[in-house]
């Protein structure tokens, strides 16, 4: 089986999206079986350094190719509908994209991803070039053979959303690196609670910032003050942490939780349903638009440390790129 993959997101610095697909072609590499692999995609100039770092050392064949207007190519090929993929890729059993573009194909199973549908849940929050972007996989996905969502909350989403057959989504949860475990240093310093919060509505810093006047024994350490981090130092904020707080009022999954849970991290989070399936009843849960809430979530888990501690270690174990991997393989063969 060959498998064409997109791989155009891990041309910007990686975060969520990025993330899920270098785990998946990880995971599918560690799976036993006759696939191979094929990464595709028009690529950017300055994104190409990036894209070489993400797959250094995976063991895949590469058919990118490098354009001086990466994004305007890729919503013109879609939107001509030619050349097929074929032509750049050869003779695939699947393909794969991501919701940067919408290849055409002459052959074989089209499959994509769906990780969340915030775009169309709240089009009046984000760029609008983000809202037809993903309004157009919106609709694209309706033509696919497979599609995987990483929740089965996203999954009744696309079923609800967008009227997608539930009969064709497959759930694959994503995995936690195995660089997120509670052995290694932590950030030194005054005591602290991280939050991958930025200033983007959906994550609500803004609320969480509110709380903080009622919490005054711990600095609120948050990636929308200090900037981007990259992936490989994202432990030690986590492990350094007296708590991690996630007051996201919308997510896919919430992949922050889990990774926080397996550096051994007490979890306040979000009451709203798209997160149960990454907390589990490993976490402290609260009011999102509620500041008094959040506080006094924070003092619960400071107070049930230890417990809370032992329960997201437990529940983050579940979650493993190989799982991820396996149901993709699978998805793939059950379209064929």
């Amino acid at each position: 089986m060959r498998i064409a993959y997109d791989v155009t997101p891990l041309t910007h610095p990686r975060t969520g999206v990025g993330n899920y697909i270098l785990g998946a072609l990880n995971g599918m590499l560690e799976a036993e079986g006759d696939h191979e692999l094929v990464a595709f995609g028009p690529v950017s100039i300055p994104g190409r350094r990036l894209l070489d770092d993400a797959l250094r050392g995976l063991d895949i064949e590469r058919r990118t190719f490098t354009v001086p207007f990466a994004h305007a190519t890729r919503r013109a090929w879609g939107a001509l509908g030619r050349p097929s993929a074929e032509r750049f890729i050869g003779n695939f059993d699947v393909l794969h994209f991501s919701d940067w573009m919408r290849p055409p194909q002459r052959h074989g199973a089209r499959v994509t991803m769906i990780h969340d549908l915030g775009p169309l849940h709240f089009p009046e929050r984000l760029h609008p070039r983000t809202v037809r972007m993903h309004t157009r996989t919106a609709h694209e996905v309706k033509r696919c053979d497979v599609v995987f969502a990483n929740s089965e909350h996203t999954a009744a989403d696309a079923v609800e959303t967008i009227g997608l057959a539930r009969e064709r989504l497959r759930v694959a949860y994503p995995g936690v690196d195995a660089i997120f475990t509670r052995d290694g240093p932590g950030r030194p310093g005054r005591p602290y609670a991280f939050t991958t919060a930025t200033g983007e509505w959906r994550k609500n810093l803004e609320t969480l910032r509110a709380a903080w006047g009622e919490v005054a024994e711990l600095e609120l350490l948050a990636l929308g003050d200090i900037g981007y981090v990259p992936h490989e130092r994202l432990p030690e904020l986590y492990r350094g942490a007296s708590v991690f707080v996630y007051p996201s009022r919308f997510e896919g999954f919430g992949i922050p939780i889990v990774e926080a849970m397996a550096c051994g991290v007490p979890c306040v989070v979000s009451n709203h349903p798209s997160m149960d399936e990454a907390c589990g009843d490993a976490a402290v849960r609260v009011d999102p638009e509620s500041a008094e809430a959040i506080a006094d979530g924070v003092r619960q888990a400071l107070d049930r440390r230890d417990e809370l501690v032992e329960k997201g270690l437990r529940h983050a174990s579940r979650f493993t790129w190989a799982e991820t991997g396996r149901v993709h393989l699978e998805g793939y063969a059950d379209a064929l």
